[in-house]
């Protein structure tokens, strides 16, 4: 690998969307047409090169993110296929993290569907530049227009369309291409060859397509103030293709609009403009703001630019354990060179590494290279302590910098598990360590009072992959409780409680008093300590500032376990309103004890609501059987919150509490025969209903 090669000329993007909207599907085509596959494997003969797990293999689909590098028109490709499945969303997280620019599919049936609203807010959140290809329009049902009305509508994106399709359903034959006004139709068994036709004026299409230009160039101008000038001059007519394509650049990379293609990879057909597009819209690494860092030694934010003559930093974005290699850290470098044998520091964590080799990956094979640059992504070989999220730089740099870390969510269901032998317990200890490593969003923890290891997971097929794995890969055959879902615990009434904790400790008097306040805070906005004594007050009462933060420290260890079921406990304004010290007898200690004992007490005292996750089901279903759907989501405590036509279907839209959906998939598939599909994301937390929650917490304890 080559760090001195054009980095203009270096595009990192992600493909990025709902389940089976063809991201993977796309993929293949995109490294069979760049010349890296000579065969285009496929999804649903589980022969997909980026779908290389056996679990991915046999689902079809997207389990993991998979990197890979391609070569189009001398631009270096660097591309990763992320998952659909809201079980594995921390994948298409930690991808958009650390890439330039997206390609977001969409099913031309389906339009915006579930999963692509929550992978286009992770893009925003990130803000990350994106273009849009409309797939499937080969489709039964199968609509442009459909998902770009709901682009605007639902996403709030500014839409530029620059392709018409020629056709729709069993007669799509090709695209139309707005910039140029030409028509690409594709020859050949495996669509390797476009025709390339200018549209004529006497062409049954053309009217269309003029007026569908006109509208680009506005949309275009809208958000381009030189294309704004040049239109107000000379109106739509005065724009070559090659203005148009500056505009389109300008305009993507400063997230002003979303250049949106269409075709069908199944079938071959829009596949090269999409690469076309990719390299002439989306940024390279240089038309990236700098990357911003924290110096650790005095918290002031650096700026890093894509280029070798910069220190190295690097972010560490995925961890994966290779039974022959060991760990492989897949690594995005941001500027400076990382070579072969160097000492890295890993800055998060305090540690030195070592590189022992660095790794070109394309999907779960390797080529070994000597050096990687500003732009490239590359697995790193020798680490020990590197995890998902570190910041890494040249041990012989003297300025330790951090990067932002990630959005990792919590575990919204969990499982009991336990080796079906005690000689395997040493074996499911070390298998799931390792998948924790791997896997920010998995995890792990003993129940202390059933005794039990419970596993932590995004849903049920999250936690289904796991053990598969633990038995494929591992050799570990074991015993799976009942699906259990992660609550939450809140307080109830507003609580004043005043704590004195005076002990004596190995001899030592312990002294502290503290009074606090318990306040609901708005759902979603996390708890808060609040501190209201004034420095008059604090001086007065011999409070240091070292005791308010043992304070805050106390109350933050007891919201970590609620008083119903041990819970951690969200959404809650901790006010300290009064506090006092003795001169000799007060320590942190005392304090941090005094104040976890208060909040302890208040919320028992307080009636504390349990809070349930609930989510946002979205279920496709004929129109024959929307009535049963209805029934059966109003069985699971269900709240419809609307219809609408979506295709030859209905999409119908529900809020559902998570307990209630465990084993959904089996119950839809009899209600409607197996025509019906649904998907589901996290929406919120949300009060068990008073009436329900006795039972509820009851059940769970067990008496």
């Amino acid at each position: 690998m080559n760090p001195s090669i054009d980095i203009t000329k270096i595009r990192d993007i992600g493909i990025m969307a709902h389940i089976d909207a063809g991201k993977t599907t796309t993929t293949e085509r995109i490294l069979y047409y760049t010349g890296v596959s000579h065969r285009m494997g496929e999804v649903h003969d589980g022969a997909a090169v980026m779908d290389y797990m056996p679990q991915e293999q046999e689902r079809g689909i997207t389990i993991t993110s998979a990197a890979t590098r391609c070569e189009w028109n001398d631009h270096r490709i660097n591309l990763i296929d992320t998952p659909g499945h809201v079980d594995f969303t921390v994948e298409v997280e930690r991808s958009l993290r650390v890439l330039d620019g997206a390609v977001a599919v969409f099913d031309a049936v389906g339009g915006v569907e579930p999963q692509s609203e929550t992978v286009w807010r992770q893009a925003d959140r990130y803000d990350v530049p994106r273009i849009a290809f409309v797939n499937k329009l080969d489709r039964t049902g199968a609509t442009l227009e459909l998902t770009v009305d709901m682009l605007q509508d639902r996403l709030g994106a500014h839409v530029i369309v620059t392709q018409l399709p020629i056709g729709l359903e069993s007669e799509f034959e090709g695209v139309i291409d707005l910039l140029r006004m030409e028509t690409n139709r594709w020859e050949g068994d495996l669509g390797e060859s476009v025709i390339v036709a200018p549209l004529d004026p006497s062409d049954a299409l053309y009217e269309d397509a003029a007026l569908a230009r006109e509208a680009m160039v506005e949309a275009i101008a809208d958000v381009d103030e030189r294309t704004m000038e040049q239109f107000l001059e000379s109106g739509s007519e005065g724009f070559s293709a090659e203005l148009l394509v500056e505009a389109l650049r300008r305009v993507t990379i400063r997230s002003k609009g979303v250049a949106v293609l269409c075709g069908s990879s199944l079938k071959n057909k829009g596949v090269q403009p999409l690469l076309d597009a990719v390299v002439r819209y989306l940024p390279s690494p240089l038309d990236r703001p700098p990357v911003a860092a924290q110096r650790l030694k005095d918290d002031v934010v650096v700026e890093r630019r894509p280029s070798v003559e910069e220190p190295l930093l690097a972010l560490a974005f995925k961890v994966v354990d290779d039974a022959h290699r060991g760990s492989l850290v897949f690594t995005r470098v941001y500027s400076g060179e990382l070579a072969l044998k160097d000492q890295i520091q890993n800055c998060t964590k305090d540690r030195k590494e070592r590189v022992s080799k660095l790794l070109q990956m394309h999907a779960n094979k390797t080529t070994e290279v000597d050096r990687c640059g500003p732009g490239d992504i590359v697995a790193v070989v020798g680490t020990k302590f590197t995890t998902t999220g570190d910041t890494l730089i040249l041990s012989k740099d003297k300025e330790q910098v951090v990067l932002p870390g990630m959005q990792i969510p919590d575990p919204v269901i969990f499982q009991s598990i336990e080796p079906k032998t005690t000689a395997d317990r040493e074996k499911l200890n070390a298998a799931i360590a390792k998948f924790t490593r791997e896997d920010p969003s998995f995890s792990v923890r003993d129940d202390k009072e059933s005794g039990q290891t419970l596993i932590g997971g995004q849903g049920e097929l999250h936690l289904e992959v796991i053990v598969d794995r633990l038995r494929r890969e591992h050799g570990v055959e074991a015993r799976i409780g009942k699906p259990q879902v992660a609550y939450r615990e809140c307080v109830g009434a507003k609580t004043r409680k005043e704590m004195t904790y005076d002990r004596e400790i190995g001899s030592k008097r312990q002294f502290a008093r503290v009074e606090l306040v318990l306040s609901a805070a708005a759902r979603g906005a996390g708890n808060a300590f609040v501190q209201e004594l004034s420095r008059e007050q604090l001086h007065e009462k011999r409070v240091s500032a070292g005791f308010v933060a043992a304070i805050e420290e106390g109350v933050h260890d007891a919201l970590s376990r609620g008083p119903l079921l041990g819970y951690p406990v969200i959404d809650v304004e901790v006010r300290l309103i009064d506090a006092a010290a003795h001169d000799t007898d007060s320590s942190d200690v005392s304090f941090r004890a005094a104040a976890s004992m208060a909040v302890s007490e208040a919320l028992e005292a307080s009636s504390a609501r349990l809070l349930e996750p609930v989510m946002e089901v979205d279920v496709a279903a004929p129109e024959d059987f929307t009535g049963a759907v209805h029934a059966d989501l109003s069985t699971r405590r269900g709240r419809v919150l609307g219809m609408e036509p979506r295709g030859v279907s209905q999409s119908i839209r529900a809020d559902v509490p998570l307990a209630h959906m465990v084993g959904y998939a089996t119950a839809l598939r009899s209600a409607t025969q197996g025509r019906a599909s649904y998907s589901m994301q996290f929406a919120r937390y949300s009060e068990v209903p008073k009436d329900l929650q006795g039972g509820l917490v009851t059940s769970i304890r067990g008496y």
